[in-house]
């Protein structure tokens, strides 16, 4: 799926299921919450935490809710994600194209 496929799918989504988007603000909020469910899920698998009975290792249900609340702040505030996306890789690649090659503590 391309990201603006995800963007329709998800918008398309709110309009049927979900009758509106919460706000920005609510959305930022939910953001945060989900990133706070997927670092438990993180430091339990790869850090020192174990799990709770009844909690779930279900690292790609959290990282898939993540990217769900980031498509929908994109789509209220009018990101195209694809284009942000695009415009950071070459952000990135001038700033860095060379740095993490030099870097004596990735070698």
């Amino acid at each position: 799926m391309e990201i603006k496929e995800l963007q329709e799918r998800v918008d398309a989504w709110i309009r049927k299921y979900g009758v509106r988007y919460f706000s920005e603000l609510t959305n930022m909020a939910v953001l945060t919450e989900e990133v706070g469910e997927l670092a438990r899920v993180m430091a339990r698998r790869y850090g020192d935490q174990s799990f709770k009975a009844g909690e779930r290792d279900n690292l790609a249900d959290e990282m898939a809710d993540v990217l769900w609340v980031l498509v929908c702040l994109a789509n209220q505030t009018g990101v195209d994600l694809t284009a942000a996306v695009e415009a950071n890789f070459a952000k990135k690649t001038a700033r860095d194209r060379e740095r993490h090659k030099e870097n004596e503590k990735l070698k």
